[in-house]
């Protein structure tokens, strides 16, 4: 099987308050969701129609199982997710409190985690290698096997043998409490940016990347490392996409933020959903733009992401462009 968009990465189960507002050791209680990044961004392709897979490590207890389950629900072919004995599958915890602040509490991770076990001699490269976009994450690259697994599955994607519409995304995703040093972290990504076709990260992880400067100049040491599509979030400013002809901007889509964390990951899926549809860059910045909003706006990650169908409303509903006919558009 060819998947539209196969991710790499980290996965847990995201323990968030049913009580927004208060600080963590005052809520009563709680809903459990399937979550981590690179899971999320296959969820949230899954939810644009397009078939996804995630390759990542769970315990061999509970949790796992519950994951496992989570990611047949929202139809993620799981057959690169294997369980770990003797490790447990790590919780992570979230406060919210909006508008901004949303600390996230690891909790089964540290020192390590299941998913930092993915070993490149298990990986199907025959996989890897069809993917229509194939994802990772920086965090993937920050612990033996996992970054050994990491730069084998980016090597047998040769930038330069990709077929028309093949892309290969890395989400500048650095967490430092998983590094060592910002220049740890940096060495790593040099060693797969040569793979990389499209770069996404905001103006932190872009300076850990290639360093620091304007959003143009990071986008700019980005293109000249080889990557087709450099995508820079400015924060309240939205976010700019940059090749070596075009230069485009997208405003924000104001929302009444309940929690932020899973915007990210929905803006990736969605975004990998206009790739492969292939939208203008103007469409496809606007569109996961949107899918970023939504999940903004409502309390899970994994749970929350949205439809085309509601993407499409709050883009007309804004006044912004909606995109031509979606041949894979899913209903509610």
């Amino acid at each position: 099987m060819t998947h539209d968009v196969l991710t790499i990465g980290r996965i847990s189960v995201d323990v968030y308050p049913n009580e927004i507002g208060i600080p963590l050791g005052e809520v009563n209680t709680f809903g459990k969701y399937l979550g981590g990044s690179a899971t999320n961004v296959a969820v949230a392709a899954a939810r644009h129609g397009r078939s996804s897979s995630v390759i990542t490590r769970v315990g061999d207890d509970e949790f796992g199982r519950y994951l496992e389950r989570e990611l047949d629900k929202f139809s993620v072919d799981r057959s690169h997710v294997r369980r770990i004995d003797g490790m447990q599958t790590p919780v992570t915890f979230c406060a919210i409190m909006p508008p901004d602040d949303f600390p996230l509490y690891f909790y089964g991770r540290l020192p390590t985690a299941p998913d930092w076990k993915i070993q490149a001699d298990e990986l199907d490269l025959d996989a890897i290698r069809s993917a229509r976009i194939f994802w990772s994450t920086v965090t993937g690259l920050s612990q033996e096997p996992s970054a050994a697994a990491h730069i084998a599955a980016h090597e047998v994607r040769d930038r330069n043998a990709l077929t028309e519409g093949q892309h290969t995304i890395l989400d500048l995703d650095y967490r430092p409490m998983f590094w060592e040093s910002a220049e740890a972290a940096r060495a790593r990504i040099a060693q797969v940016l040569p793979h990389v076709t499209v770069a996404i990260g905001n103006d932190t992880e872009c300076a850990v990347a290639v360093g620091a400067g304007t959003p143009d100049e990071q986008a700019d040491r980005l293109l000249a490392a080889g990557v087709e599509i450099a995508v820079v979030k400015l924060g309240p400013a939205g976010v700019m996409a940059k090749t070596r002809t075009e230069r485009v901007v997208s405003a924000p889509v104001p929302v009444q933020t309940v929690n932020g964390l899973g915007a990210g990951d929905s803006f990736g899926g969605a975004f990998c959903h206009g790739l492969l549809s292939g939208w203008p860059l103007e469409e496809i910045l606007d569109y996961a733009n949107a899918a970023g909003a939504i999940v903004a706006s409502r309390l899970a990650c994994s749970d929350d992401m949205p439809t085309p169908s509601e993407v499409n409303g709050l883009l007309a509903e804004r006044g912004r462009n909606v995109p031509g006919l979606l041949t894979s558009e899913v209903s509610e």
